[in-house]
């Protein structure tokens, strides 16, 4: 079946690396496109030919477009949803403040909305016109601590791995909080109270996806309090989220330096909760970043 994609986000975020990606897979593609011309341009599509042979087609809209009527654009996003239903996907594109910057002074591009303010400025202007898309979007990336590789990795397994029971419904990760809090997080879960691999010299150069680490963390009981708590609160929350709330759950799970412990519980967490739901996938994205 074909899919119906928009991307859009933070100036800065990878919409433009999001959409070279998406090409790369077989997708039609189209950048910068007004809000106001995306259900033609998916009814053209859908109608040609020649479109049978691609996975859809991908269109970003950015700031420039949306400019100060972000509720226009929802309104567009709506209209698309109800006439393509379940293959048509908003991906918003997100990152931190200061991660932005960095991206801004490193390139040394101008903001979208730079205009008589500070590049800071711009983008928090950005973040408040940008809030109702953000709303709406089926999926939410922050793009904060990725790279090229990873950023590929996330769309691979959002687009492909699930072709057959309409993407990913539940995203598992862990994260370091050296490296930040991940942005787009539903539920967030502190792992730092649980006792920590690195200092036991034979686990750590290990990760939380290794037996010997899972071992020494089941050892303890408050381990197990842990997960039995979390697993409580995450058997009421998690239907009544995806019975209740558009887009994807991501439950994201945080140790000191996202190598052990949020590691093994991100994947004890997948292993109880993809027996029970389509769509679940989990991603560790400080795993490779350090120790701790």
């Amino acid at each position: 079946m074909q899919q119906f994609v928009i991307v859009t986000g933070m100036s800065g975020a990878g919409k433009t690396m999001t959409l070279k990606v998406l090409e790369d897979f077989g997708f039609i593609t189209i950048d910068n496109l007004p809000p106001e011309l995306l259900p033609r341009l998916f009814n053209v599509i859908s109608e040609r030919p020649e479109a049978s042979k691609s996975r859809g087609v991908v269109a970003t809209v950015d700031i420039r477009n949306v400019g100060q009527e972000s509720k226009n654009f929802v309104k567009v996003i709506d209209d698309i949803s109800t006439a393509w239903g379940g293959v048509a996907k908003v991906i918003f594109l997100t990152a931190s403040d200061e991660e932005l910057l960095r991206r801004y002074e490193r390139t040394r591009r101008i903001h979208p909305l730079n205009h008589g303010m500070s590049t800071k400025e711009g983008i928090k202007a950005e973040r408040e016109l940008l809030a109702p898309v953000l709303d709406r979007a089926d999926i939410v990336i922050d793009t904060s601590m990725m790279d090229l590789h990873e950023h590929r990795e996330r769309l691979l397994k959002e687009f492909f791995q699930f072709d057959n029971d309409g993407g990913v419904s539940i995203l598992i990760s862990s994260f370091g909080y050296k490296y930040g809090v991940p942005q787009d997080g539903s539920y967030i879960f502190d792992v730092r109270c649980l006792p920590n691999p690195y200092y036991v010299d034979e686990l750590k150069d290990l990760t939380g996806e290794d037996e010997a680490v899972k071992n020494y963390l089941l050892k303890f009981p408050e381990t197990e309090k842990f997960m039995d708590l979390t697993k409580k609160f995450l058997d009421f929350a998690i239907p009544e989220f995806l019975n209740n709330v558009r887009g994807q759950l991501h439950i994201a799970v945080g140790c000191t330096g996202g190598r052990h412990r949020s590691v093994a519980v991100a994947e004890w967490l997948y292993e109880m909760y993809s027996k029970l739901y389509n769509g679940v996938c989990v991603i560790h994205r400080d795993k490779g970043h350090g120790h701790q």
